[in-house]
């Protein structure tokens, strides 16, 4: 706990990153391509008429939209088509327009992870405190990687060395699944009942054969399927447009240092249980050229998203308005 009270959020941000910004009267069909094309999840919404960020926009926000509009193959969903952002804000929020959560640079990390917990959100916008312009989205998975590069400087606390079932860290019973027959609709009633970011895709015999996440979902406005939900979840995954790794697990009598580490060195944001099926079995990049490509790719802009070296945290933060942007970096 004192690490991070004795660290700010400008350490863990990036030295370069992406950042994409919304203004409210944006198309919002329009919005959901842009997150597609650039490859983020999340854009902070800019009010021109309040001179101000309001809010958000999320992978989650499209899941409601399609979960609250669709009705079948037949009918088109011309809310996505005509609606701007500020539109479905309104529809929305109905009225109950929250002031967008935010933290300052100079904010400890401690207070940065009690604020995500606390609003029960997965991104947290940095806000410069002289000019209110967003420098950074803080995540769980950035401060799982800042903990897990400087960690190795600290007495490691005993928990890490208890295993994640003996902790009831994860989910062990009621495990939210889709099948895979199943439409994508109900993979979104169980994204929004259940508030989960990703299910495991199982056949008639209970076994997993991949995984549907948020993300995939968003594909859907990029391939412009969104209006043909009744597609088999199966089927969605065979379509997807990139080659993509197998499941990160792990085992229950695995200790929490462990899983942590293996997360962080495989940046990945979630770990399930151990299955031996093919869908959880790493491919390898030699097999796939556009999955080589995409793992250069990610690799060139993980170069630029270094955290600092350990000594350069107590140099002078410098000026918080000039931060770089690197045209590959997510």
């Amino acid at each position: 706990m004192r690490f991070m009270q004795e660290h700010t959020c400008y350490d863990a941000m990036a030295t370069s990153s992406k950042l994409v910004i919304f203004d409210t009267t944006l198309e919002i069909k329009k919005a959901f391509f842009a997150l597609v094309a650039n490859g983020v999840r999340a854009a902070p919404l800019w009010d021109s008429k309040k001179q101000s960020f309001v809010g958000m926009l999320t992978i989650t926000d499209f899941i409601l939209v399609l979960h609250r509009y669709y009705r079948s193959p037949l009918v088109q969903i011309y809310e996505i088509e005509q609606h701007k952002i500020e539109t479905w804000r309104e529809i929305y929020l109905q009225g109950c327009f929250k002031p967008l959560v935010s933290i300052s640079p100079n904010d400890s990390l401690f207070e940065a992870v009690y604020t995500l917990i606390k609003n029960r959100i997965h991104r947290l916008p940095v806000l410069d405190p002289v000019s209110g312009n967003v420098l950074h989205i803080l995540t769980h998975k950035r401060l799982l990687k800042f903990l897990h590069i400087f960690g190795s400087l600290l007495p490691r606390p005993s928990f890490l060395y208890r295993t994640i079932q003996d902790l009831g860290i994860g989910t062990f019973r009621d495990l939210a699944v889709v099948l895979e027959t199943a439409p994508i609709l109900t993979a979104l009633d169980i994204f929004v009942d259940r508030r989960v970011s990703a299910l495991p895709v199982v056949n008639e015999c209970g076994q997993v054969v991949g995984l549907y996440s948020r993300f995939d979902v968003i594909h859907l406005a990029a391939q412009q399927t969104y209006n043909h939900l009744d597609m088999s979840v199966g089927e969605a995954l065979r379509q997807r447009t990139l080659c993509l790794e197998g499941v990160l697990s792990c085992q229950p009598h695995e200790s929490l240092g462990e899983v942590i580490d293996r997360i962080a060195q495989e940046q990945a944001s979630s770990a399930f249980p151990d299955c031996p099926c093919p869908a959880c079995v790493p491919r390898s990049p030699r097999t796939c050229p556009v999955h080589h490509g995409m793992m250069k790719l990610r690799r060139t802009a993980e170069s630029s998203l270094e955290v600092p070296e350990p000594e350069a945290l107590g140099l002078p933060q410098g000026h918080l308005c000039s931060m770089p942007t690197h045209p590959l970096a997510a």
